[in-house]
């Protein structure tokens, strides 16, 4: 299937983006040759900064295959953000859907026009201390299981030392480098011609983010943690510990600050 033209507005997004990316950052870029040159696939790529994706786009663009990236729905009706998400052919996701597969079917009908679509599978900026990446949500796996479509793995480092995660001024000396590598295709055959269950889709989603991690550990020349951040299990744990410090402040209350018999040493 042919490439689909880079288009006015993407153009004129680049001309727009591209001189500031090329002043700030400095480009350690590989692995181009795994991005295909035709037909539909999907990148999965790794979320440590705000201005990320405008560094990642800079990457992908200059492999001549643009990407369409994932935006609420309702962004799509906003005036000239609207125009500019529709031009540049960004992908609308239905988040009242009640149905998981039609909330990404303009995702589908997009990789299956021979588009690239690019996940940010963690769904929001790392919270991962270190800036590894978290666990992923299992949207791209789902398009991916749904098109048979080659899914290439991306990590990216060097935009959050300019914008660290969540900081409200950027960092601009020394000059920082944008590392990016693009691995080969994740082998997710095993997970064809299977039933679409919740498990079968995290076990893919797990494949995929690991196979994210990897390429970030030999950009960092680093290992990774063993067990991924996820922030599920954060959320229940930080619940825990502010249960057990309300109810420690409780029993302080109830008895009125006094030491009790087994602090004095007068139980068991």
């Amino acid at each position: 299937m042919p490439r689909r033209r880079i288009g006015f507005w993407y153009r004129f997004a680049a001309v727009l983006c591209k001189p500031p990316l090329v002043v700030l950052l400095k480009r350690d870029w590989r692995g181009m040759e795994n991005i295909p040159a035709e037909g539909g696939f999907i990148t999965a790529v790794n979320h440590n900064s705000h201005i990320d994706p405008f560094a990642y786009a800079h990457f992908q663009y200059n492999t001549g295959r643009v990407p369409r990236f994932l935006a609420k729905s309702g962004l799509f009706n906003k005036g000239f953000i609207g125009a500019a998400m529709r031009g540049t052919g960004q992908i609308p996701v239905y988040r009242e859907s009640s149905d998981a597969l039609s909330a990404f079917r303009a995702a589908i009908n997009a990789v299956e026009r021979g588009e690239c679509v690019a996940f940010y599978p963690e769904g929001t900026l790392t919270r991962d201390p270190d800036g590894w990446p978290m666990t992923g949500k299992t949207g791209a796996a789902r398009v991916a299981l749904q098109t048979k479509c080659p899914v290439i793995p991306v990590a990216q480092w060097g935009a959050n030392e300019l914008l660290p995660p969540y900081a409200r001024k950027p960092s601009l000396l020394p000059r920082k480098t944008h590392r990016v590598l693009a691995g080969p295709p994740v082998d997710l055959d095993r997970f064809y011609e299977r039933e679409m269950t919740p498990e079968l889709l995290k076990e893919a989603t797990e494949v995929i983010m690991a196979a994210v991690t990897r390429q970030l550990e030999q950009i960092r020349g680093e290992e990774a943690p063993e067990t991924p951040y996820d922030p599920r299990r954060e959320r229940i744990e930080q619940r825990r510990r502010t249960y057990r410090q309300k109810r420690q402040k409780r029993e302080e209350r109830t008895r009125g600050g006094r030491p009790t018999a087994r602090e004095e040493g007068l139980g068991t």
